[in-house]
């Protein structure tokens, strides 16, 4: 015991533990070994304790000292050995902690001190000794102004920006107080900058912000990205995630036919898209019958009642704001959809109405609008950082690819599904190249037309159907017997191992268990009633013998005689487990339910072996698919990219002369 405290204290312990020159470690050794050896465990720890408070009160003297050196050493070794909960007690109940405050809000250190001291201070309050809410508001405001100078200090700043992510989610009063110090452009300039440490940190303050903040000061939050890493990259996934969740309550919001704000956004889209003539000199029918007719070329499926398309939520109210977004935003090119449009024959226009809400929900769907941030993903999408108002800026883009897909597929009103797929496949590979800007998104998703998808459906379809190539499937046929040994092999070894099964009575009480095992030597079928906690019972403990050579057929389902016998009265469920088999000149028959589809496969498998027979369950056919495909990509691993031929090479003919033959029966001279 001596060594072994001897040398970890020598290794570690003692310079943490008792930081000043002054103990030897030979010294320390002893006293501790032998306050352990005397006292046992308990006054070893009160010994320890002793020590930790000596050492608390030495560092807060040295802290105190007029010479900078001993503050800056007393102040490292705080920053290590504040760790220790025991010494942080100590420390803490000299006040050493108000002294740290107390350096901070002077603000007369030089940049190491100050990075030792709010290291010490981090260390100090993480072991949840001293309340975050303790803290005085100029000391808050000190830490602000480290993370908002433009020139400070990067040790300095990360630690600043960490402190602020612990006020903020300690407490509301909190929140309120670093919102109104922290600007959030110096957070936006710390996101920009190169060091990773300060991106990571700028960001969970910013996202502890928005945790703690409503809805409205979410909205306030502006975006930038950069190169980042795994850390930083959830960051800013998560930023993404909730930015996007704001469009939730008017995603779930259906259209309110009595909400006349709404419904002045409805006829605004159609005033915007018709050139229409006063309508106040127009009775109320004929009112009607222009804005029943005008609504059904905007595309609405209810012309009378234009609200009814609308109620379905999702995607509800963000339908009618990306519409009028895109009608407001882009006149022109909204002008140029509806009339464009209105002119084609009905069973080829493009409605857009219908074509809007049902791409509103298919970005919802892409982005996952209305869904909790993962706590492991990372995929943000950078072009989301380029600007405000992106969804709707999206949306513009995308309802004119629509339109435009539309007219590239020839498409009619039986092939809009068809067409939504496509546009929804576009927006996904585009997206998936990771666009830094609108307009790189623009040029890339607009060159990914309809023939580009085909060929690219093409090209995966044959990457994927290589399997399908006469040499693989040649290659298949062979390894198939192989495999299905295999196969066999393990279903007699469970047949081997055994199973528990359940009688099942006239009255259907499932009240009796039995088990029913294969002799080693695949001979004999052993089987007797066991009790409810038997797991697996030995063999001679089964007393009922079935030679394997007297079993005459396998039989399943309806066919059984136990499920004969009470015909009508069972379920499929039950037909579906039931299997029997005949022995003895079909006299005799023994009758199995099995308690899974599983164990039904393993075991009509198992018997089809013993009796000659092919196995035939879809357990068999599954298991066969996995192994040959696994093999077969074992197998073709090392012609990865290589093309395979349908058919062999040509083996060249055989030469005219075979006058090139070394003979070998002549001696050389």
């Amino acid at each position: 015991i001596k060594i072994a405290v001897s040398t970890t204290i020598s290794a570690q312990g003692w310079p943490v533990l008792f930081p000043r020159a002054s103990y030897s470690v030979e010294l320390i050794t002893e006293f501790v070994f032998i306050a352990h050896e005397a006292f046992g465990l308990q006054v070893w720890f009160t010994v320890m304790c002793v020590f930790q408070g000596r050492c608390a009160e030495d560092l807060y003297k040295g802290i105190q000292s007029s010479d900078s050196g001993v503050r800056c050493d007393s102040l490292k070794q705080l920053a290590d050995v504040s760790t220790d909960i025991t010494f942080a007690q100590e420390f803490i109940s000299r006040d050493g902690h108000s002294l740290l405050v107390q350096i901070v809000e002077e603000d007369k250190e030089s940049c190491l001190i100050m990075t030792h001291t709010l290291t010490g201070f981090m260390e100090l309050m993480d072991h949840g000794i001293v309340s975050w809410e303790n803290l005085s508001s100029a000391f808050i405001k000190k830490i602000a102004s480290f993370v908002n100078a433009k020139v400070q200090d990067a040790s300095i700043q990360r630690l600043a920006l960490a402190i602020l992510e612990n006020m903020v989610l300690s407490s509301n009063s909190l929140f309120q107080l670093v919102r109104q110090e922290v600007t959030l452009e110096r957070l936006i300039t710390h996101l920009q900058v190169t060091n990773q440490q300060i991106q990571t940190k700028a960001m969970a303050l910013l996202m502890a912000l928005l945790q703690t903040a409503g809805e409205v000061d979410r909205q306030n939050i502006i975006h930038s990205s950069g190169p980042v890493g795994d850390e930083m990259a959830h960051y800013l996934y998560v930023l993404q995630s909730v930015t996007l969740n704001l469009l939730e309550p008017l995603m779930r919001t259906p259209l309110d036919s009595y909400n006349q704000d709404q419904r002045d956004m409805l006829h605004n889209l159609r005033q915007l898209a018709f050139e229409t003539e006063s309508e106040g000199s127009l009775s109320n029918e004929r009112r009607r019958s222009l804005c029943a007719k005008e609504f059904k070329k905007l595309g609405f499926s209810n012309n009378s009642n234009p609200g009814q398309d609308l109620v379905r939520a999702p995607p509800g109210l963000l339908a009618l704001d990306t519409m009028t977004y895109f009608a407001s935003r882009y006149p022109d090119a909204y002008s140029r959809f509806v009339l464009e449009n209105s002119s084609r024959e009905d069973k080829h226009e493009c409605p857009f109405a219908r074509s809007s809400i049902q791409l509103t929900l298919i970005l919802c769907e892409i982005f996952r609008i209305g869904e909790p941030p993962s706590e492991t993903r990372s995929d943000f999408h950078p072009i989301f950082f380029s600007q405000d108002r992106i969804f709707n800026e999206l949306f513009c883009i995308c309802i004119q690819l629509l339109n435009k897909t539309w007219k590239e597929m020839r498409a009619t009103q039986e092939d809009f599904d068809k067409v939504m797929q496509v546009v929804r496949e576009q927006i996904t590979r585009t997206l998936a190249s990771k666009p830094t800007s609108l307009e790189l998104f623009k040029n890339k998703v607009n060159a990914l037309n309809y023939s580009e998808i085909l060929k690219l459906r093409q090209t995966e379809r044959l990457h994927q159907e290589e399997t399908l190539a006469p040499p693989v499937l040649e290659l298949k046929e062979r390894l198939k017997p192989e495999l299905l040994e295999l196969i066999r092999q393990q279903r007699l070894n469970r047949l081997c191992h055994g199973t528990l099964f359940r009688k099942i009575s006239s009255r259907r009480r499932q009240d009796k268990l039995w088990y029913c095992r294969l002799s080693p030597n695949h001979k004999v079928l052993h089987y007797g009633d066991v009790e409810e906690d038997t797991e697996t019972p030995p063999i001679e403990t089964l007393q009922e013998k079935i030679p394997v050579a007297d079993i005459k057929a396998l039989l399943t389902g309806k066919d059984c005689p136990h499920m004969k016998e009470n015909k009508g009265k069972q379920n499929k469920e039950v037909l579906d487990l039931a299997f029997s088999i005949t022995y003895d000149v079909e006299e005799y028959s023994l009758n199995f339910i099995a308690s899974s589809r599983t164990d039904f496969c393993l075991w009509t498998d198992g018997l089809s072996v013993l009796l000659g027979r092919e196995m035939s369950s879809e357990c068999m056919r599954s298991e066969l698919e996995i192994l040959l495909s696994m093999e077969i990509k074992l197998r073709l691993l090392d012609l990865e990219n290589v093309p395979i031929p349908d058919a062999a090479p040509p083996v060249p003919k055989p030469p005219s002369n075979f006058n090139f033959c070394y003979d070998f029966s002549q001696t050389e001279q």
